[in-house]
């Protein structure tokens, strides 16, 4: 299925896209030191895939990028999981460091 214009805008000018990682699986975006994965999903274990997928990342910063109504969920399954995550609405105007 082609990617929407707004996941493609959430990606931005990334260096490498659709960049292949372990279990036949790709992650959306490395840009210089960041990990970039955009979520538009809206449900908790479509989140939780996307974490799974940016934990592969050593030595990254990692940002999950979702729909701004779906922050506080992310940041939530963020906590629960433990991990070093910024999460950010597509647009790229909030952000949020837990």
């Amino acid at each position: 299925m082609p990617e929407s214009k707004s996941h493609k805008k959430g990606k931005g000018n990334a260096a490498r896209t659709e960049v292949p990682i372990p279990d036949k699986r790709r992650l959306d975006a490395i840009r210089g030191n960041s990990a970039i994965e955009v979520e538009r999903g809206g449900t908790p274990q479509k989140i939780d895939q996307a974490l799974s997928r940016l934990k592969t990342q050593t030595n990254k910063n990692k940002i999950l990028r979702v729909p701004q109504n779906d922050i506080e969920m992310a940041v939530e399954r963020v906590h629960k999981k433990s991990m070093n995550v910024t999460v950010t609405n597509l647009s790229k105007t909030k952000q949020i460091k837990p």
